[in-house]
């Protein structure tokens, strides 16, 4: 049982106690961040006259031997050592004798682990922010592929209005982008360096923490000796970064294992990243795809523990602080393994267009842009939301799975004073064609019936026929008559297919005008 520490004491640990106090088992992950602060700490010392300069240089030399043997495979790390500092000042001991005894002058393992920590935590920063950029290439690919790629958009899980492939991939690559964002503030928080902190209140050595910090590649020292060994903010915020980034891959695994079913159809998957049933001989499961929203729960699981260990510990450095390690060890190989095979599924996803713009134009994804169109021509957005909602209404009645744009012409014949007042109207305002009144029969109205006839359009138009009629009758010719339903035929022509059952009015003088106006539209009379 090889410690740093025993002169205190008048007994051996108790092997259970020194087991379970023990950290080589998994802090050994740090042996090349351990060995590059002790190079910058004995380079230092030397510099500062505090050991020899030879001593410091044979420690260097040391050092550098050491981490080439482990990378070799010559030299072992054995838990016959308490951690890996332990083991690290053992073994330059047992290779260069007692010019290895004077390395940990003027440091402490709080401050020595503290820096180790923070040193393999930047590294990872960097390493997970190229991980993500390469994930957004992959994104990127797929967005320049599928630009004018229709699909539904959702809210609610329900159809919402259409928009392309590349927009919805590109919600994806907008998240990873802020993501990249948080790392690159973590990075520029947590860049100083804590060596020279000693325990908690520094030392009396003359050291330099400017060059050791410099050494390291820190911007600076960091500034209060108590918060330099017992701070792991920037854990904390780097475990909460990755696990927002794996909240984003599960969202993007949902959507993946949506559009794969037998219902959506949106995507399939290759066979080299999907699995199958050990009695369906049909199914071909997006496993990878659940396997990365089950495990987003283990990183969290990370964060929360880091959380909970730090919320009571006083100042200074605590022995609790020794399970920041395995957390964020487990946590990072995780989100590694997740974002590599989201990167490999989402590369070999195979999008079907006609699937995709075939969904776009089902469950009325195009109301909102009628509504709006409507509203470009002088409809309240109120009443033209009322009305395409009465049109999906009907469209549903009727079973149809599109709102038509293609609906039937209601004829009303005016009395002819009535009609010559519009007409003059229109003339007036320069619309080239209007309305025509008939009944089906061909019969003029009644005031009556007309009354009873204008009252129901009304009602169609949401305008209260008392607030109409008799004074405001170009108001509802104008905004109701004319521009709804003139731009209902432009649409419908303009889009091709589906549409609004409704009133559509054609002023006109005589029924060979009107006949002329019905086959300009093509519709039949």
């Amino acid at each position: 049982m090889a410690q740093l520490w025993g002169g205190r004491f008048t007994k051996q640990t108790d092997k259970l106690v020194y087991n379970f106090n023990a950290s080589i088992s998994f802090d050994q992950k740090f042996y090349k961040q351990d060995i590059e602060g002790s190079i910058a700490h004995a380079t230092m010392l030397g510099k500062q006259g505090i050991i020899p300069e030879s001593e410091s240089e044979q420690i260097v030399e040391g050092l550098k031997g050491i981490l080439a043997d482990i990378e070799s495979g010559k030299l072992e790390i054995t838990d016959e050592y308490e951690d890996i500092h332990t083991f690290m000042e053992a073994t330059l001991i047992e290779r260069i004798g007692d010019a290895g005894k004077r390395l940990h002058t003027g440091r402490s393992r709080n401050d020595q682990v503290a820096l180790d920590m923070r040193l393999f935590t930047r590294q990872e920063v960097l390493n997970t922010d190229a991980e993500l950029k390469e994930l957004m290439a992959v994104i990127l690919r797929i967005m320049k592929e599928n630009t004018h790629t229709f699909m539904p958009g959702f809210t609610h899980l329900q159809k919402a209005q259409p928009v392309t492939v590349a927009h919805h991939f590109g919600a994806y690559f907008e998240m990873f982008k802020r993501d990249r964002s948080r790392l690159h503030d973590i990075y520029e928080r947590m860049n100083y360096c804590p060596l020279g902190a000693g325990a908690l209140a520094g030392t009396t050595y003359p050291l330099d923490r400017e060059l050791t910090a410099s050494l390291l590649g820190f911007y600076g020292p960091t500034l209060n000796s108590m918060d330099s060994v017992s701070d792991r903010d920037y854990l904390i915020e780097f475990l909460s970064a990755l696990s927002t980034i794996m909240m984003h891959l599960s969202r993007f695994s949902e959507e993946i294992c949506i559009w794969n079913s037998n219902e959506y159809r949106f995507i399939e998957l290759d066979d080299a990243f999907s699995t199958g049933s050990s009695i369906m001989p049909q199914k071909k499961n997006p496993d990878i795809a659940e396997l990365v929203r089950g495990k987003t729960g283990r990183v969290y699981g990370a964060l929360m523990s880091l959380l909970t260990t730090m919320k009571g510990i006083p100042l200074a450095y605590n022995k609790d602080m020794q399970e920041d390690k395995e957390g964020l060890f487990d946590a990072l190989d995780t989100w590694l393994d997740c974002l590599h095979m989201a990167a490999l599924v989402l590369d070999g996803i195979q999008v079907k267009r006609p699937r995709c713009q075939e969904a776009a134009q089902q469950g009325y994804a195009n109301a909102t842009e009628l509504a709006d169109y409507l509203v470009a021509k002088g409809v309240p957005f109120r009443e033209a939301h009322h009305i395409v909602g009465e049109a999906v209404v009907e469209a549903i009645r009727q079973g149809k799975a599109e709102i038509s744009l293609k609906g039937k012409i209601r004829t009303i014949l005016l009395p002819g004073k009535l009609r010559r007042k519009l007409l003059k109207y229109a003339q007036k305002q320069k619309i080239a064609s209007g309305a025509i009144f008939r009944t089906r029969s061909g019969r003029e109205l009644s005031r009556r019936q007309i009354w009873a006839e204008l009252k129901g359009l009304c009602k169609h138009a949401c305008v209260e026929p008392s607030k109409v009629f008799p004074h405001n009758l170009r108001h509802l010719f104008a905004t109701v008559f004319y521009r709804v339903c003139r731009d209902i035929v432009k649409l419908a022509d303009l889009l091709g297919h589906s549409s609004i059952e409704t009133t559509r009015i054609y002023l006109v003088t005589s029924g060979s005008e009107h006949q002329r106006a019905l086959d300009r539209l093509g519709l039949v009379s």
